[in-house]
């Protein structure tokens, strides 16, 4: 009997017992073993990201649409089957009708039939004769078809039945290539003709089905219980099909034979979205214009169900063509929101100025170089805010130069005041006439700034950034705004004035960085002239109250193009306009920026202190036009400069001379590029040569114009005859040579500091000479 071996040793002590054994990695908490944890973290990985991929396709715009359109077929499946199969009985219907007015001559019959009751028996006699031609022929027809059908089977039944004897006595194997392939073709047309048979009896009844269907289908325009689901936004819903069920209810006669008939419109663009809408673009059936459905647009407004302001119709690039954009409801009710420069930021005129936001929410910056605004509405509606919202954007261009006149006692521009160089505001005559003073001043300057863009090298067409930056030059933005300019222009005593005035800036002053800006609540023909409505780049038009104010502000034919400032209401769309040549589009229905100042709240002042600050930053004055009269700073003698930085050296490279150039007037020269130094050396019949392959500038050449120019210096100007006589001379001068010369030239060439008149006029008094008091004048 074996016994249990003793753990202790012989001496009685313990020996540990050893064991051979391996170590094994053994699973981890999740029981996953420790070399499949990479596989087991790729796979969970894999199934997050997929996930969350399918998570946001379930959840994408798209998806939940389909998802909607398909959960709402599945409700209205019931009466989708019941209607199918009323199209299906429909469709049979309008098949039989069609062949029995086909084939009994329904349609010349009835022809017969209003002949035979107008008693008209020559019209009566050419319907028959028609019926008769027209049976005739059909038999005819008929005839022909027959007898080539049965030409033609009975070759074929021949061709097979020899093929088919041939077959049956020699083998294939033996026959030449050319039979065999005969024998393949015909194979091969039977199989063809077999299985298009077998497909036939399963698709054929389908295809008819689907046939009668759409042959059943309702034509009336917007049947679209295929396509439209109950959305959440069902209210902003806007498709061809409710578009088409809108037009076809306009009470338009050539539109209604059109849909009458079976018509379908045209969807040059399909309806789509459009910012906070849906735009469209039609093409109108025969005999309709856009004219005509714009003239209708309450009706048309209530059948897509919205308001007047939310629909827009209007004239595309042809009379045919209907531009159609539908508001989103309620999107328009809203404000503009916060200017975007109320707390920060400045402004570069040339770019343009936040001005508000356009009916597919999209702010609007608008021009102010190169253009000029004529703004106008009923009273109260904004169009005073709208000014001051583009003055305080050109106020946050240091460059800019701000003068203002309101013809009327209004405070609305009085925050304005330490920002602008010209400010009057009043009804008084002395108003009117600092406006047509400031109105005549700005035509001298733009005189100036021509000779001054003249002078320039290249002579550049208008006034650019980089020039308006240089202020030696004086070509800085100057903006002109006039408010209530109807009470100007209808004034006794200056409105005359003033109209030729504004008339001759808006024309030509643009390109100089001249801008304008009028402000009316009386756009008419007596009150705006008609010259400054037609020459405005920028109209702007809030609440009016008839289509000749609505022309007046926009341009003519806008109120007939459906370009309607009469569609906004009092109040309710207060600071909302219409707007045209602010953006690239034809118009722009456009929720204006309110900058507040009313009791209690004052942005504006925040804003015109941000500018004062910008103004000292840039060390520029205020009144930048009165500074640049006052310095009169000496013009630049680019030529003495050029000879001054090539030295004494006989020929100095066009680089060189340019970099030599800047480095002796930075602010004159700072920017030239070799195309302007070239352009003042032509001014003075110089141009650079080549020499060792490179372009340089000979001293020689330099030495001789400034040499011809002393020359003409030292010549006596132009009419000059010389200098007055000694003042003690006793003879008394004649009347005629006493007489002042009249024309602006003589006056200008006696007003010239170096004209050797005016410096005997300057030493001698009116009294020097004998007899001349004012007792012998």
């Amino acid at each position: 009997m074996s016994t249990p071996e003793d753990p202790r040793g012989r001496g009685g002590e313990l020996v540990p017992k050893v064991y051979d054994g391996e170590i094994v990695t053994g699973p981890d908490q999740n029981g996953v073993s420790a070399d499949r944890r990479p596989v087991a973290a790729v796979r969970r990985a894999f199934i997050d990201c997929t996930g969350r991929l399918l998570g946001r396709v379930r959840e994408s715009g798209r998806v939940a649409r389909w998802r909607g359109l398909l959960a709402y077929r599945a409700r209205k499946l019931p009466a989708d089957v019941v209607r199918l199969l009323w199209f299906l009985l429909r469709g049979h219907g309008r098949w039989i009708a069609k062949a029995w007015t086909w084939a009994t001559y329904a349609d010349l019959r009835s022809d017969v039939r209003q002949a035979r009751m107008s008693g008209d028996a020559q019209a009566r006699r050419e319907a028959q004769e028609t019926i008769r031609a027209d049976a005739k022929a059909r038999w005819a027809k008929l005839g022909i078809g027959l007898r080539r059908t049965v030409v033609s089977a009975a070759l074929l039944t021949v061709v097979l039945v020899l093929l088919a004897l041939v077959e049956m006595l020699f083998d294939r194997a033996d026959m030449p290539g050319w039979l065999v392939t005969v024998y393949e073709v015909r194979d091969f047309c039977a199989a063809a003709v077999r299985f298009t048979v077998s497909w036939l009896t399963v698709l054929g009844p389908l295809g008819w089905v689907v046939a009668a269907v759409w042959e059943g289908r309702d034509r009336t325009p917007g049947a679209g219980w295929l396509t439209q689901p109950d959305r959440a936004d069902a209210d902003s819903w806007v498709d061809e099909r409710m578009i088409s069920r809108a037009l076809a209810h306009l009470g338009i006669a050539p539109m209604n034979a059109f849909f009458k008939n079976g018509g379908e419109l045209v969807y040059l663009t399909p309806a789509r979205k459009d910012g906070d809408g849906t735009a469209a673009r039609i093409r109108l059936p025969l005999g309709v214009t856009a004219d005509m459905v714009a003239d209708r647009r309450p009706t048309l407004a209530a059948n897509l169900g919205r308001a007047s302001l939310e629909t827009w119709p209007t004239k595309g690039d042809e009379d045919g063509v209907l531009d159609l954009w539908v508001a989103d409801k309620g999107t328009l009710a809203g404000g503009a929101g916060d200017w975007p420069l109320l707390h920060e930021g400045t402004v570069d005129v040339f770019e343009g100025v936040p001005f508000g936001l356009t009916q597919r929410g999209l702010i609007v910056n608008a021009p102010l170089l190169e253009a000029n605004w004529l703004i106008g509405g009923r009273p109260g509606q904004g169009k005073t805010s709208a000014m001051r919202t583009l003055l305080l954007g050109a106020a946050l261009d240091p460059t800019a130069e701000l003068w203002v006149f309101v013809m009327g006692e209004s405070p609305d521009f009085e925050p304005l005041k330490p920002r602008l160089s010209r400010y009057r505001m009043g009804m008084d005559d002395s108003v009117a006439a600092d406006a047509v003073a400031a109105l005549r001043d700005l035509t001298e300057e733009m005189e100036r700034r021509g000779r001054t863009l003249g002078a320039q090298p290249g002579q550049p067409p208008k006034v650019s950034r980089k020039l308006a930056d240089n202020p030696r030059l004086g070509l800085h933005p100057l903006v002109l705004a006039i408010d209530e300019c109807h009470e100007l222009f209808q004034h006794k005593k200056y409105g005359r004035q003033a109209e030729e005035l504004a008339v001759r800036l808006i024309k030509r002053g643009r390109k100089y960085g001249i801008v304008l800006l009028f402000a009316t609540q009386s756009p008419t023909k007596d009150s705006i002239p008609k010259e400054i409505t037609r020459n405005v780049s920028c109209g702007v038009a809030f609440a009016v109250a008839d289509h000749i104010a609505n022309d007046g502000l926009l341009g003519a034919g806008r109120y007939r193009a459906g370009i309607r400032a009469t569609e906004l209401r009092m109040k309710t769309d207060r600071g909302t306009c219409v707007a045209v040549g602010i953006t690239d589009e034809p118009w722009e229905l456009v929720r204006t920026f309110y900058v507040t100042f009313e009791d209690g709240t004052d942005l504006v002042t925040p804003v015109i202190a941000r500018a004062m600050a910008l103004l000292a930053e840039h060390g520029r004055p205020v009144a930048l036009t009165a500074a640049q009269e006052n310095e009169q700073p000496a013009p630049v003698d680019h030529l003495a400069d050029i000879a001054d930085v090539c030295g004494g050296e006989k020929r100095v490279r066009t680089q060189v001379v340019l970099a030599r150039l800047i480095a002796h007037n930075p602010d004159e020269y700072d920017g030239w590029t070799l195309p302007d130094l070239t352009a003042a050396l032509a001014a003075h019949s110089i141009a650079p040569v080549k020499s060792d392959g490179v372009m340089v500038i000979r001293t020689a050449d330099l030495a001789a114009a400034l040499t011809a120019g002393d020359r003409e210096t030292d010549r006596d100007p132009a009419g000059s005859q010389g200098v007055l006589p000694d003042p003690s001379l006793t003879e008394t001068p004649s009347l005629d040579q006493r007489k002042p010369r009249s024309g602006r030239r003589d006056q200008a060439k006696r007003e010239k500091p170096g004209n050797p008149r005016k410096q005997g006029r300057d030493t001698t008094g009116s009294d020097s000479l004998p007899g001349g008091g004012a007792d012998d004048r």
